[in-house]
């Protein structure tokens, strides 16, 4: 069962794998894999490399700003009371790895490839914030 937080989003439900990532986002940190044996940053997580298999991954702090690689706009909500107009994209993360999120703190109009963002943080719920990306000129935007 898929819970949905207040917002209308869908409360991701972390794995044993996955935890470490949520509680850097609670803590306000973004995080990602590296494999040692290779060096291949990625994202989302897995127990093995996905370039050369190597179980060899730890996680890694982002800096969190990267690159608008691709995004559609949703005008209609795929759930009960998700928000909308939302933006859902690519992200290029600058440390190497795609990353698919939401672009906010900017009318949609404005979202286009190649725009930089940072990472910013959405409580969902007491236990779960979720990574959502803002251009990086958002706060002279408010």
């Amino acid at each position: 069962m898929t819970l949905t937080a207040w917002s209308g989003r869908p409360v991701p439900q972390p794995t044993e794998l996955s935890q470490p990532y949520w509680d850097a986002a609670l803590r306000g940190e973004l995080l990602y894999l590296r494999c040692g044996q290779c060096g291949t940053a990625f994202f989302p997580p897995l127990g093995a490399c996905v370039v050369c298999r190597s179980a060899d991954v730890a996680w890694q702090r982002s800096k969190g700003h990267g690159t608008v690689y691709s995004y559609t706009v949703l005008h209609d909500a795929p759930s009960a009371g998700f928000p909308v107009p939302s933006v859902l994209a690519i992200i290029e993360v600058d440390e190497g790895y795609p990353m698919f999120s939401s672009v906010v703190g900017c009318p949609p109009g404005d979202v286009r490839i190649g725009l930089r963002v940072q990472v910013s943080f959405e409580e969902l719920t007491a236990e779960i914030n979720l990574p959502v990306f803002r251009p990086v000129d958002a706060e002279e935007r408010a």
